[in-house]
């Protein structure tokens, strides 16, 4: 991330302080915005290849930036708010938002949403389609609607292939209930959580090891799911590695 230029965008020059001083590491510009129009006017004439976005501006609601933005731009939009109300996050990814950090918030935790944002959006399309993705034990194939859990082929529905590929399609993202829910059932009429919530619980007893304690299909409360790609490879990657157990067990007891 060290060459990219981040927008951030809060009217409390102390935040903006505390989100440049945490990028600083990985990017090479930090642009600032107090106001939705600065933010709006930077973002078109240079080109960000990040934005983190209150939703409490001066002059405009977040949430209106966004949407201004996501008419002509694809860039990452991390919104960081103190609003937490669960029906404010769902209708700020509807607008357009790609993630959201909420207010008070680690660094850490910002940081490397940021990063994660920005690796998806560099990353090349594989020629042909998607390849499989492995994890661990596990491989899926949305190109050949397969998938292989410990060398075994695990059957799914077309409803819950539709189901994955919306999840899989924004991986390391939260999915709004609401956009699941048209993506799936198209004009459908019913309970958009109750119908997630019985084949998101059909799909994690096939894809997960323990259903109950999900990895890689993970919810997100009051907003709907996220397909935890990067955190279910790393997972995976550390049960595969008796070394990075024993080191990891290490650390701990050093604690």
């Amino acid at each position: 991330m060290g060459t990219i230029t981040v927008l951030v965008v809060d009217d409390e020059p102390k935040i903006r302080g505390i989100v440049r001083e945490a990028l600083r590491d990985d990017a090479k510009r930090v642009l600032e915005a107090r106001t939705g129009k600065e933010a709006i006017a930077l973002a078109e004439s240079e080109r960000p290849d990040l934005i983190v976005l209150d939703l409490g501006l001066p002059d405009m609601d977040g949430a209106d930036v966004c949407r201004s933005i996501r008419a002509w731009s694809n860039v990452p939009i991390l919104v960081l708010s103190a609003r937490a109300a669960e029906g404010e996050k769902a209708a700020l990814l509807d607008a357009g938002a790609d993630d959201y950090v909420t207010k008070p918030f680690s660094t850490v935790e910002l940081t490397a949403r940021a990063r994660a944002q920005v690796r998806r959006s560099q990353m090349a399309p594989v020629p042909g389609g998607e390849g499989p993705l492995v994890i661990g034990s596990l491989t899926i194939d949305t190109g050949r609607r397969r998938v292989v859990r410990d060398d075994v082929d695990v059957h799914l529905t077309p409803t819950e292939w539709g189901l994955l590929r919306a999840l899989i399609s924004r991986a390391d993202r939260p999915v709004t209930h609401e956009r699941l829910f048209r993506e799936v059932w198209g004009g459908a009429e019913g309970d958009a959580q109750q119908y997630l919530r019985v084949y998101v619980a059909h799909l994690r007893r096939k894809l997960e090891r323990d259903s109950y304690h999900p990895l890689l299909i993970v919810t997100e409360p009051g907003v709907g799911y996220r397909f935890a790609l990067e955190a279910a490879q790393r997972g995976a990657s550390r049960a595969a590695d008796p070394d990075d157990v024993q080191a990891a067990d290490g650390d701990a007891a050093i604690e």
